[in-house]
């Protein structure tokens, strides 16, 4: 059905007729009047009795204007919305987040993005591995993915956003004996507390630093109490120099030498993105200008 034509009945209806409703339309009375015939027909009913003067709805015209009103109010609302999304006013943005980034730099991000653009809800999915990333952008679970990973292949586009330092945090006691920068030899007689290998959140660091992790004192799920435990002596891990320095209290944080760092990159589908994605990505622009700059 032609909403136009709607529009036009509808029209008739609140000017009480073809040539006030013409006028109001900016169109001419006979071509008003060939569009409400031509609706008539796809509907196979007449609307509007023309035996008197004027025009007066039959039966079926009565039964059909509260339709008639409703579809266009969906229209509009319809409109509405697709507007409010396309200019930010709201929207919805699913987004998968390795975990070891889910503390720097996603909060920036998502405080960034909200600050410009209040009104889009962020759905972050934990995908429980960099491989697993990948797979929930490509089969469209996330629209964008952020990680610390390679991403192999064509099908998926990245973005390079910095590198991001990953130190040695230590309690003080360990510390006391060790040089700085720490080299990573020295690192395999340290006792270390380390998120655990099933998360599949290690993988990027475990790669970095090779031979360097030796003495696993504790694994643990949780990134909260692997900070606990740091701070209280259990012993020593490896975080974002911007996370220890911080978020954790009563450490002493080093770099190591060589220094082991990370890239940090989002990834996502070729092709138009959604405004709200397309708003992420401005804002990780942002935040790696003022990284760099800094």
């Amino acid at each position: 059905m032609d909403l136009r034509l709607v529009a036009y009945f509808v029209a008739v209806i609140d000017h009480g007729g073809i040539t006030k409703a013409a006028k109001a339309l900016y169109i001419a009375q006979p071509s008003l009047s060939q569009a409400i015939r031509s609706l008539e027909r796809q509907l196979g009913t007449e609307l509007f009795d023309r035996s008197g003067r004027g025009l007066t709805l039959t039966a079926d015209g009565r039964s059909f204007a509260g339709p008639a009103r409703q579809i266009l109010a969906d229209v509009e609302n319809a409109k509405s919305k697709v507007h409010a999304v396309r200019d930010l006013i709201t929207g919805r943005l699913e987004l998968a987040v390795l975990s070891t980034l889910s503390a720097d730099p996603l909060p920036e991000l998502t405080s960034m993005l909200h600050e410009r653009h209040p009104g889009i809800l962020m759905a972050v999915l934990d995908p429980g591995s960099s491989s697993n990333v990948v797979t929930q952008v490509r089969q469209g679970q996330a629209e964008l993915g952020l990680t610390d990973f390679p991403v192999k292949g064509d099908m998926l586009q990245t973005r390079d956003l910095w590198e991001q330092e990953i130190a040695l945090v230590l309690p003080p006691d360990l510390a006391a004996a060790l040089p700085d920068p720490v080299p990573l030899e020295a690192v395999a007689e340290l006792p270390l507390v380390l998120e655990s290998s099933a998360t599949g959140g290690r993988t990027a660091i475990d790669e970095a630093l090779g031979d360097a992790i030796d003495y696993v004192a504790v694994e643990c799920a949780h990134r909260q109490a692997i900070w606990e435990l740091v701070m209280h002596g259990a012993g020593a891990t490896f975080l974002p120099r911007r996370i220890a320095e911080t978020e954790l209290r009563n450490v002493v944080v080093r770099s190591t030498s060589p220094q082991v760092s990370r890239t940090v990159r989002l990834v996502f589908r070729p092709g138009p993105l959604s405004p709200a994605a397309t708003a992420f990505l401005d804002v990780a622009a942002t935040a790696a200008t003022v990284r760099r700059d800094a």
